[in-house]
């Protein structure tokens, strides 16, 4: 699991986080469809500062409490946000909850089902905010799936991925081997205790990103574990802050409204 389930996300530092007004940053869920027919569940936060917009890519658990929460501070911070649920073809409608089996349908994911739904949780928000080139924000395996439609879904601004496997899944190759392929700037955030991820391997994707000429920037936080972004480690608060700080910069430089 990525996440304990009373997890929640750290606020966006102070200096920089703006009050809801008439409740605009709260996260509305919708029901939206895929290409191919699928019904999938979001969770849309609109912003009445309107600094740019981002779709969220959750961690292993889809539409958990966890990522509503986190559409609404980024929200709160200025941009339009919606998080959407990765299992509408095999779980149905969500959002979940901690009684959710995740790991059956987590198996049956392939990333062009996903992208479909990215696109269509995309066109949602262009819908309802005017936001014509989203980012993507990704967690784990969010993180990998960001990195993934830097690759295949034309039209995005930029994509974040924190702890974001880097090899090989799903039968498709990784964000490493497709470094050369990836279509907008890439900011990748990660731990430097994580088991999941070797800074080594964090290295090479550095270094492909390089070689391939892809605006990028890559930082990995010293002793921090898979998961540091959760207001509950308090001896990460530092970098939660700054991974915050990081990517609004990084939003503001290239996928500002």
């Amino acid at each position: 699991m990525c996440f304990e389930f009373d997890a929640r996300p750290p606020a966006p530092p102070s200096g920089l986080l703006l009050p809801p007004i008439a409740g605009s940053a709260g996260a509305e869920l919708l029901e939206l469809t895929s290409a191919d027919g699928t019904r999938f569940s979001a969770a849309i936060a609109e912003s009445s500062q309107a600094r740019g917009g981002v779709v969220i890519l959750p961690d292993i658990r889809g539409l958990y409490p966890f990522y509503m929460e986190l559409a609404e501070r980024f929200a709160q911070a200025g941009h339009h946000a919606i998080a959407f649920d990765y299992f509408g073809r095999t779980a149905g409608l969500g959002p979940r909850g901690e009684e959710f089996e995740y790991r059956p349908h987590v198996e049956q994911l392939t990333v062009p089902g996903v992208e479909d739904d990215l696109k269509a949780a995309a066109d949602a928000l262009r819908e309802r905010t005017g936001v014509s080139s989203p980012a993507t924000v990704g967690f784990c395996l969010g993180g990998f799936l960001s990195f993934m439609a830097a690759t295949d879904v034309p039209g995005l601004a930029a994509a974040v991925g924190f702890y974001g496997i880097l090899g090989p899944r799903f039968g498709v190759a990784g964000p490493i081997e497709r470094a050369a392929d990836m279509r907008c700037p890439v900011l990748g955030l990660f731990g430097g205790a994580d088991r999941a991820i070797p800074v080594e391997d964090v290295e090479r994707f550095d270094q492909a990103l390089c070689e391939a000429e892809v605006e990028h920037e890559v930082h990995v936080y010293p002793g921090a574990p898979h998961s540091f972004f959760d207001r509950r480690f308090e001896e990460h608060a530092e970098a939660s802050e700054d991974a915050w700080r990081r990517m609004l910069e990084f939003l503001d430089r290239h996928a500002a409204a």
